[in-house]
Parts: C-alpha cells; structure tokens; sequence
C-alpha cells in the first residue's frame, strides 16, 4: 500500500527533477536553434547555388565557363530522326538534324543558325524556383536568431515548395499547340529553313531533352466536309 506522506513529501523533488530537466532541453534546444540550423541552411544554400550556376545561361566571352553536353538524337520509328544537339546552362547553342520525311527517301539536314541559340523556357523557369528557394534562405543569415522550432519549419516549407516547383517543370514536359510553334522563334532558327509542313519542338522530360517532330499533311476538302457531316448526325 502506498504511503501518503511519502508520495507527498517527494512532489517537491520530482518538480525541482523535472524543471533542471527541461531546463536542460530547452537549452539544447536554443543551442540547436543558434548553431546546427544555421550550418544545415548553410550546406542547403551551397547545394542550390551550385545548381543556380548550373543553370545560369552563357555570357558572351565566358562561354567557356559554362560545361557543355551534347545529346544525340534517337529514333524510335527506324531511324527517322538523327543527330546531335548541344546544351549549355539552359540554352541550346547548336542542333545539327537529319530527318527521313515520311513515305520518302529524302533526308532533310538542319542546323542552327551560327547567331541563334534557343532557351528552353523549362530550365529558366527551374532556375527562377531555385533562385527564389537562395533568397529565402538568404533573408535568415548567421546574424538571424531563429525563435522557435515552427519559425524555421515555416522557413523549409517555402523553400521545399521552391524546390518542388523546380522539380516539375523538369518532369512534366512543355507543351506548345502546332500554331504556337509555327510563330515561334524556334522556326526561324535553322539553317536551310525548315519547310512549311515540317515544325519541330525541344523540351525536357524527366532527366531527357526531347525532340518531337511533325509532319503535317493537308487534308483533302471531301475528307474536311465527311468529318462535318459525321459530326452533325
């Protein structure tokens, strides 16, 4: 049977146990704050500003600095796409493409024109995110004394939404409707020009950078007035 008097008379030492304990915890805690945070965000930051610079588009004269790679194109419709294009930051700064035109053996050659290069609007996008994610990271310095624990995961949401809209726009493939492609820029890139029913499209997906192309074929009026006519019964 427990004493009363006992239990009682050890309140006061389990409550001064109890308080030396949190006392403790919460100065671990702000030790975590102060110092740990700050080196996480510090290795966070380096890692994207790595990325950023990758990302970063050639500077006239500094080229160089900028690493380039160089895909070659494969087909999967027997070989009637082949070549190689080069990717520097998020631009395309050469394409050189033989294409096989359908129900022919003609191969069509192209390549850029030597003043043009094509930014691809998914990797600039990607940059701007990874940018956005440097400046919220910089807004909260060394010299930033962090409060609470729910102060820095308010922080590493904002980041981690960045991050994740980054993330997306180089897995889910860029679309463009055939006559947004046809006033694009992107047509008046090639050299010998691209024939009027030939358009093409890059674009990345996942770790791949794409080259759609399209053929197009005008289609005769009676087959334009039958699809009107199935339409309306």
């Amino acid at each position: 049977m427990l004493n009363p008097q006992r239990s009682l008379s050890e309140l006061p030492k389990m409550s001064a146990a109890s308080q030396v304990e949190r006392a403790v915890l919460e100065e671990e805690f702000n030790w975590l704050l102060k110092e740990e945070v700050h080196a996480v965000l510090k290795q966070l930051q380096d890692v994207l500003k790595e990325a950023s610079r990758r990302f970063s588009m050639p500077t006239p004269g500094l080229e160089s600095q900028l690493k380039q790679e160089n895909f070659i194109l494969g087909s999967s419709t027997m070989d009637q796409v082949k070549g190689v294009l080069t990717l520097q930051g998020e631009a395309l700064t050469q394409a050189d493409i033989n294409l096989k035109v359908a129900k022919s053996s003609q191969v069509l050659h192209f390549q850029f024109r030597e003043d043009k290069m094509w930014k691809l609007q998914q990797i600039q996008d990607a940059r701007n995110h990874v940018n956005q994610a440097l400046g919220l990271l910089g807004s909260r310095d060394e010299s930033y004394h962090f409060k609470t624990g729910a102060e820095v995961n308010k922080l590493m949401d904002a980041v981690m939404l960045q991050l994740t809209r980054a993330r997306n726009r180089l897995t889910t493939p860029a679309s463009m409707t055939l006559p947004e492609l046809a006033t694009s820029g992107l047509m008046k890139m090639f050299t010998p020009p691209m024939p009027g029913d030939v358009m093409v499209n890059f674009y990345i997906n996942l770790s791949k950078l794409c080259l759609t192309v399209y053929q197009l074929h005008v289609l005769p009026p009676n087959t334009t007035k039958l699809c009107q006519q199935l339409k309306d019964k």
